[in-house]
């Protein structure tokens, strides 16, 4: 089973900054895809950050040049540096990955429990 441990919500004030981790942990034969998504209050989630599949790294425009997504490969990890935050970027942040677990099956979503963050103004 795989796991994903998020770290490093909290509360800051507007133009402060904030960093996530997201560790992946048990049986990995292949991490896919990995990043992090969000849900502000009364919002659908959306993507923030994340790699992709094909080696590419999606941004939310929202967040282009103020969010940077970093990985450490050999620690399945990735982190999200979140500069100069603002009160809407105010949400629950959930990691995600697509992961395969054995080299014969098709990868798998999973996902983290979430960690607040909030952006006073």
């Amino acid at each position: 089973q795989v796991q994903l441990a998020e770290s490093g919500g909290g509360l800051v004030r507007a133009g402060g900054s904030l960093r996530l981790s997201c560790a992946a942990s048990g049986r990995i034969f292949r991490i896919n895809a990995m990043g992090w998504y969000r849900r502000a209050p009364g919002k659908q989630r959306e993507l923030v950050a994340a790699f992709t599949s094909g080696g590419s790294t999606n941004y939310a425009e929202s967040v282009k040049g103020r969010f940077t997504l970093s990985r450490d490969n050999a620690k399945n990890t990735v982190y999200l540096q979140m500069d100069s935050l603002k009160p809407e970027d105010t949400a629950v942040y959930y990691c995600h990955s697509l992961i395969t677990e054995d080299w014969r099956f098709s990868g798998k979503d999973y996902w983290g429990k979430g960690t607040l963050v909030t952006v006073s103004a």
